[in-house]
């Protein structure tokens, strides 16, 4: 009997498996398989992975396939040598897999794409949020004062964001749908990505940039930067304080991504003294954030946690995701978002 252990028993509520998703995926099996639906509570915040239950443990024992929220360690070893396909439910498969990923034999997928189009609104919203002042507006709201100064003044941070250029660090799933919904609102998009692309101009309009010389264009050229890469060891701290000094002056920076890409000390000291117009902040490196984090008090910070890609869309992008991927695995097929286990994503 051939086994798939299904490990998507989210402890959050809108996150929770509905009961049609299990029924489409065990009509999917082919004849001979069973599907094992794990009722214990699993863990899908960030790239999940956190420890899975003796129940999970005991049926992923001489499994083919094992689907949950990032891929625990501990998984791949009770599945020893059978194990031949881990999804992850998340965008990533979780930075601490990296080595155990590459002594594996197992194929490796994620859910990179399918949180894409909640986050890319969010982000839509978090531009716009600093762009026509809305931060200034809810400032003198939560004091009470009808204030419309920092709106007036000659040199007032509120702009069009049809005069504005958005670059996206990490042009992927969810980087192609922030592209998608910026281009037609801002004056130019442009989209860097690990490799060099066939075409210089994507079907949505956004310029596309690869290498050392389309990293320091996206710095020099973003209005607004939206980061949109993976957690991965060469991704740590990327954004450095360098590369933040070398966003334009006036710059709003856009993390959807991961808390540890971007060095906190840097980006502190750049919303602070205005080289950052402001800061909107949906992932951090603590989660949650300490309640004596500074970047609570920054008047030009927007914060919030972790929450960017909550939609009640999710499920069924993810089931067609698996289904799709369960036809190419018993057919032979290459797999659909295959991780790269070098790059670790």
């Amino acid at each position: 009997m051939t086994r798939v252990v299904l490990d998507l028993e989210d402890r959050r509520p809108v996150w929770a498996m509905p009961r049609w998703a299990v029924d489409e995926l065990a009509a999917a099996l082919p004849e001979g398989w069973e599907l094992h639906v794990s009722t214990s509570p699993a863990d899908g915040s960030g790239d999940g992975g956190g420890a899975p239950s003796a129940e999970v443990l005991a049926a992923v024992r001489g499994a083919r396939v094992y689907i949950g929220f990032g891929i625990p360690e501990a998984v791949l070893d009770a599945g020893g040598e059978t194990l031949e396909w881990v999804h992850s439910g998340a965008a990533g498969v979780g930075s601490s897999l990296y080595g155990a990923m590459l002594s594996s034999r197992a194929h490796f997928t994620n859910s990179a794409g399918i949180h894409g189009p909640p986050i890319a609104e969010t982000v839509v919203a978090m531009v716009l949020h600093f762009v026509r002042g809305l931060d200034l507006a809810l400032a003198a709201q939560v004091r009470g004062e009808w204030d419309d100064t920092p709106f007036l003044e000659a040199d007032t941070p509120v702009r069009e964001l049809s005069a504005l250029t958005v670059g996206i660090l990490g042009y992927g799933g969810i980087g192609r749908e922030v592209g998608a919904r910026m281009a037609p609102l801002a004056r130019r998009v442009i989209g860097l990505r690990r490799s060099r692309p066939e075409k210089p101009v994507d079907s949505h309009g956004v310029r596309l940039l690869s290498g050392a010389k389309g990293l320091r264009r996206l710095f020099a050229e973003s209005d607004v930067l939206v980061i949109a890469v993976p957690d991965t060891p060469k991704t740590r701290n990327f954004i450095d304080r360098a590369r933040i000094r070398s966003l334009p002056r006036g710059a709003l920076l856009v993390n959807v991504a991961r808390g540890k890409i971007v060095e906190s000390g840097a980006l502190l000291d750049a919303l602070r003294d205005g080289h950052l117009r402001g800061a909107a902040l949906d992932v951090f490196p603590t989660e949650p954030l300490p309640p004596n984090d500074p970047l609570w008090t920054l008047p030009n910070v927007l914060i919030t946690p972790h929450v960017s890609a909550v939609t009640h869309g999710f499920w069924r992008r993810q089931v067609d995701l698996i289904l799709g991927n369960l036809g190419r695995f018993c057919e032979g097929r290459p797999l659909r978002n295959e991780v790269n286990r070098a790059e670790g994503y």
